[in-house]
């Protein structure tokens, strides 16, 4: 490399500090999702909203980073890496902020969901090409290794330290705090060297728009169907076509020699489409383990913020000690081996929750099945970008790298809302089913009921149930009672069915990767 293409000086490349903050920005990414699902009750009661209404918000906040990681990858090129890194600092900032100082709903959406999602999409990808061009051989090793250590490090202490926050604080407070490091990070902007970018400068349009429409389509359909708007199937259909029309027009764009949103020829690894189908699958399969959970644990146990990440910490801090062990210990074993075990452990940790969440009474009684899926993602975490990048090419690593991230965010918004949705669906009609063979209600209150679910489903405990009833029979009341109490552990079940469901996916094509690496020699 001549010193007119490198792009830090030689003097700067190690620099510590950068890492540092580097590795502080992924932290805040990461541990903001976790701060909103261990709030959710906080959020709700606070707003005067619902818990359907900000379940959609973390899901459109992660589907707005999917959709447009892409094109943020891109609007990096063309802008500069390091423009494109403060930019989506800012946004996130904004996100933070109107967290801190949201007195509705749409604010959240707005300026959180919106904003910030956007704000990921310029960041994550122009980290990763900050990393890899401020950084030289040792130096930068550690440096992934020290950002990766920091989007563990949120997974793990993220439920706890927004669970605390926000029972003996505010959960305002703790978006306050991802506003004052975010404000760090931004003080050592100096320290960062922009990435130049030689490739082509055109601009895919049409792919840009399909793959906003492809990814958007899909999750937000599912979205308006949570919250009983119409023409769902209309927008899941746009979705599936448009993503069905995004892949040949990068085939067809390739074959003209035309630049692409993407390069199809990435899929041509066979190892490279299982990785990003796998790291897609435990995606959801988180998504949705992470909105059910804390529902769960704040809706039917009426725990507050800091019992409900107390109970969800086996999960997490499992997830991050197995990831940390599975790294230092794999030595020669096939990633895919690691990866197979880790999605039977992530599925047999799920499995062993449905029948245990009927009969809790406490969070404590989660903590065996809760470790046990926690190791699977572990060992999920600490390998599935291995395998995935492994066959790509050192000049094509970073645009394979954002795919695989697209892949992700992705799973993590459908997992989010498919969950949640399924999760409203079946509180509806489980409650509908026992109020209609109910001997306690009478027809004109069983029709209430019903026509009352149709219009707004939602998952709230006893004690709001109590005070919305408070002018009702005591019969009556007792009766409703009793049946929300039924009728929520089922539709819990079901809906951590979609987390399952994903986990077995990603158990059999575990399969498919072990066989492709034994064909593939650079794996």
């Amino acid at each position: 490399m001549t010193e007119e293409t490198r792009s830090v000086p030689a003097g700067t490349a190690a620099n510590p500090r950068l890492a540092v903050l580097l590795a502080m920005a992924m932290f805040v990414l990461v541990v903001d999702t976790s701060l909103m699902n261990v709030s959710i009750s906080s959020v709700v009661k606070d707003l005067d909203t619902t818990v359907s209404g900000v379940q959609s918000a973390i899901a459109l906040e992660a589907l707005v980073s999917a959709a447009f990681i892409l094109i943020g990858s891109k609007v990096g090129d063309l802008i500069g890496r390091k423009r494109a890194y403060l930019l989506g600092l800012l946004g996130y900032a904004i996100g933070a902020l109107a967290m801190a100082l949201a007195q509705s709903l749409t604010a959240i959406i707005v300026f959180w969901a919106l904003i910030g999602g956007l704000g990921a999409s310029l960041l994550l990808p122009a980290m990763q090409s900050l990393i890899h061009g401020n950084f030289e051989g040792a130096a930068q090793v550690k440096a992934y290794a020290m950002v990766g250590a920091a989007a563990a490090l949120a997974a793990a202490v993220g439920p706890l330290l927004g669970g605390f926050i926000t029972t003996y604080l505010s959960w305002r407070i703790a978006f306050l705090l991802e506003v004052l490091v975010i404000a760090i990070v931004v003080t050592g902007q100096h320290l960062v060297h922009d990435v130049p970018y030689t490739g082509s400068r055109r601009v895919d349009v049409v792919g840009a728009i399909l793959s906003v429409l492809g990814m958007g389509g899909i999750v937000l359909s599912v979205l308006v169907w949570q919250e009983g708007g119409e023409f769902v199937g209309l927008i899941m259909a746009t979705g599936a076509i448009a993503l069905v029309a995004f892949i040949r027009w990068l085939v067809r764009r390739k074959r003209q020699g035309k630049p692409t949103l993407l390069d199809p020829g990435l899929f041509s690894s066979a190892v490279y489409r299982l990785g990003i189908s796998g790291q897609m699958l435990q995606q959801i399969a988180l998504g949705g383990t992470m909105i059910v959970l804390p529902i769960y644990l704040q809706m039917v146990l009426e725990y507050n913020a800091m019992q409900a990440g107390l109970s969800l910490a086996p999960l997490s801090l499992s997830m991050f000690g197995t990831a940390i062990l599975a790294e230092k210990k794999a030595g020669g074993r096939r990633p895919a081996s690691i990866i197979r075990w880790g999605f039977t452990s992530l599925t047999v940790g799920l499995l062993l929750l449905i029948p245990i969440v009927p009969r809790a009474d406490s969070g404590w009684i989660l903590i065996g099945p809760l470790i046990i899926a926690g190791v699977g993602l572990g060992l999920l975490v600490s390998q599935l970008n291995n395998y995935t990048l492994g066959p790509i090419s050192e000049e094509r690593v970073s645009e394979a790298a954002g795919v695989n991230s697209a892949a992700g965010s992705f799973g993590l918004s459908f997992g989010l809302a498919f969950a949640g949705a399924i999760m409203l669906a079946a509180l509806s009609f489980t409650f509908t089913k026992l109020a209609d063979s109910s001997t306690v209600l009478p027809p004109a209150q069983q029709e209430q009921v019903a026509q009352a679910l149709e219009d707004d489903a939602e998952v709230m405990s006893n004690t709001e149930l109590e005070t919305q009833l408070a002018k009702q029979p005591p019969a009556i009341r007792d009766e409703i009672i009793r049946i929300n109490t039924d009728a929520r552990p089922i539709a819990l079940q079901v809906a951590l069915g979609i987390p399952i469901l994903a986990g077995l996916a990603g158990l059999l094509n575990s399969f498919r990767m072990v066989r492709a690496t034994r064909v593939t020699p650079d794996d």
